[in-house]
């Protein structure tokens, strides 16, 4: 897997207790865990020649590979002793065991419970199949010392996303199936399956790209092995989700990689080690360049304020600063006589989208001040009633979209619609509510000016406006940093089956999740009411699966300073919080969630399951904000009291309230 989770503490344990004593296979004994005849001359150059003519890239399926009897005793034995934590990153959800390359140093009474996987283990590092791995393969010497295996468990809504194994030292990678048993078959249809993609030629007609969909698809089956050299930049692969059904669905696999040769070892190499790394991290730079993306950034500048405009500041009670756009001549004045922050056409034009509670001063100060402590806000009922609906009718007219695909698969995969730059292009401009959202609303000055005043001030420069659809069962996006600056980050979800849920119908607006603020500070205030929602928990066995969702809801991550661990994992079964998330946003409807993103935060949306009751739609506006223009709020950062945020609390809490009531035609039935 390329996002390798932390082994289990079990071969710690073996400092507890008295290590088991290692006892090499003898030359019959490791033949007579192979199936009969898998060594015969004939039949591994049958596999070799399939092997060199396999695409996209060259792979090998063996069935049957182990003694039955054999595989049968490794599977009651793993599911009578062996311990498995459920994690859950960006690129996939899983059931995981420890790392198994040390079954000999773990104690005596654990190690002597699992002599068959042990058996297993020496068999298929031992010399005899190596050598058979490598005249099927052509890809050299491989390494009897360092083994890497683990056994992973697959149960409903499990998945793994699109990488290519590229790490360290790995030279093949194989999965060992224990899914099923000789006389019941896993049935394809359940899922789960291996997929391997093919590559083409990027812009630059040099660098290979994965291609968005998969060209080859091997299902798992009783005692099959998959196998295929690591290559850098190309192996890309991915595992089909397991996928929902009446029957018990556990697939259950032992994979790893057979490595390189290490120092001692015949066929080891100075140097190839240091070498390979080096050319997959440059394959791997070149493969994850932004040049490749698609679709590429369409940022759009701002103009300078013409003369009949000026910025003004204002000065909030609790000393930050808001900046407030006005016009001189055909300014709005309130009840106090001071200048409006729109012109009353612009007023006229946000009217026809957003619903009037969040066009008022009152809650666009209260707003403007809650995000200025939060760094991030969410507004439910977010479009007025009459074009929410333009937007819901829309959707669910439209049950499959000929809209692009985001690629590269190792970074994104979703449909989308691209802020037009040319209106006679029907596939930027396609003349729906949603490419109004996106070429009109979304880009225009006066939501900008909104945007700066609902965020205490800060000054936007520039926009890039996208519309995404994420399917069911297909599409996500995987977790990547802000390389630099900052950057306000809207998006309206608007996906119709989420109306029903209570969040949507009381019409609350919600705060931050979690512990974190969007700008990575740690600092936030939030009552965790956009956590994510678990689905109905099931067990599958002794697999856990209390924790799982359907997936669809967009996470931000704190960076992570541990260059050993993984920076995306977020959910395991011992964890109790979710360390290092945030903000999440569930799947809503007619919900706009802004965050404040700072360098280095990390983003992703969660591959949507097959389960879920509907694909994801959203609008994402991405506004760069101008440097220099978030100093005030760091400076000041942390010197309110206690107090001072219950009063804030009970503020937002009143303008829900008028919310509710002024929106509440604004939710679908």
């Amino acid at each position: 897997m390329k996002r390798k989770a932390e082994s289990s503490k079990a071969s710690a344990a073996a400092k507890k207790g008295k290590p088991a004593v290692a006892v090499e296979l003898t030359d019959a004994e490791i033949a007579a865990a192979f199936r009969d005849g898998l060594f015969d001359e004939k039949i591994k150059t049958a596999y070799n020649e399939e092997y060199k003519v396999s695409g996209p890239y060259r792979h090998a399926v063996i069935q049957p590979l182990i003694s039955d009897d054999l595989l049968l005793a490794v599977k009651a034995e793993v599911l009578a002793n062996l311990h498995f934590t459920p994690k859950e990153t960006d690129i996939y959800r899983i059931h995981q065991s420890g790392d198994l390359a040390n079954i000999s140093g773990l104690p005596a009474e654990l190690a002597n419970k699992l002599p068959s996987l042990r058996r297993l283990r020496d068999a298929m590092y031992s010399k005899q199949f190596r050598d058979y791995v490598c005249a099927v393969t052509g890809c050299g010497a491989l390494s009897g010392t360092k083994t890497d295996m683990a056994i992973n468990v697959y149960t409903p809504g499990c998945h793994l996303l699109t990488h290519d194994d590229v790490i360290g030292s790995r030279r093949v990678s194989y999965i060992l199936y224990l899914c099923g048993s000789p006389t019941e078959p896993w049935n394809p249809e359940w899922g789960g399956a291996l997929r391997l993609y093919p590559m083409e030629m990027g812009p630059d007609g040099k660098t290979k790209v994965p291609q968005a969909d998969w060209s080859k698809v091997i299902p798992p089956a009783w005692n099959q092995l998959s196998f295929f050299e690591v290559v850098p930049g190309e192996s890309f692969h991915d595992v089909e989700e397991v996928y929902d059904g009446p029957e018990e669905r556990i697939r259950m696999a032992i994979s790893g990689w057979f490595h390189i040769p290490q120092p001692g070892e015949e066929g080891y190499i100075p140097g190839l080690e240091e070498e390979l790394a080096k050319k997959s991290s440059l394959q791997s730079l070149q493969t994850k360049a932004d040049e490749f993306d698609r679709p590429l950034p369409a940022l759009v500048t701002y103009p300078e304020p013409e003369d009949s405009v000026k910025e003004t500041e204002e000065k909030t009670d609790n000393g930050k600063s808001k900046a407030i756009a006005s016009s001189s001549t055909d300014a709005m004045e309130d009840d106090d006589d001071t200048e409006a922050p729109f012109t009353e056409a612009e007023l006229d034009f946000l009217l026809n989208y957003i619903s009037p509670t969040y066009l008022t001063p009152d809650t666009t100060s209260q707003m403007a001040s809650h995000f200025a402590d939060n760094s991030t806000i969410q507004l439910s009922s977010f479009l007025r009633p009459p074009f929410a609906e333009k937007v819901k009718s829309y959707i669910e007219s439209h049950p499959t979209s000929s809209w692009p695909v985001a690629v590269p698969p190792h970074k994104q995969k979703f449909q989308y619609l691209q802020r037009s730059t040319d209106s006679a292009n029907p596939d930027s401009d396609d003349g729906s509510p949603i490419g109004e959202l996106v070429n009109k609303l979304f880009p225009s000055e006066p939501f900008r000016k909104w945007l700066q005043i609902v965020s205490s001030g800060l000054k936007l420069v520039s926009s890039d406006v996208l519309a995404r659809r994420f399917r069911k069962g297909l599409d996500y996006t995987l977790a990547t940093a802000l390389p630099s600056g900052m950057r306000l980050e809207a998006n309206l979800c608007l996906t119709p089956s989420a109306s029903s849920s209570s969040s949507i119908e009381n019409g609350e607006e919600k705060e931050t999740e979690g512990k974190g603020k969007g700008k990575g500070k740690g600092k936030g205030k939030g009552k965790g009411k956009a956590a994510v929602k678990p689905a109905v928990p099931r067990r599958h066995g002794p697999f856990d699966d209390s924790t799982r969702t359907t997936g669809g809801y967009e996470m931000y991550m704190a960076p992570d300073d541990d260059e050993e661990g993984d920076a995306a994992i977020y959910k395991s079964a011992k964890d109790d919080d979710d360390d290092g998330v945030l903000w999440t946003s569930e799947v809503e409807w007619n919900s706009l969630s802004i965050v404040l993103r700072d360098t280095g935060v990390l983003r992703f949306v969660k591959y949507l399951s097959k389960s879920a009751r509907e694909d994801r739609w959203d609008v994402v506006g991405e506004f760069e904000v101008e440097e220099g223009d978030d100093e005030d709020e760091e400076q000041g950062e942390g010197e309110e009291d206690e107090d001072e945020d219950e009063d804030e609390d009970e503020e937002m809490e009143d303008v829900d309230e008028e919310d509710e009531e002024d929106a509440e035609d604004a939710t679908p039935p």
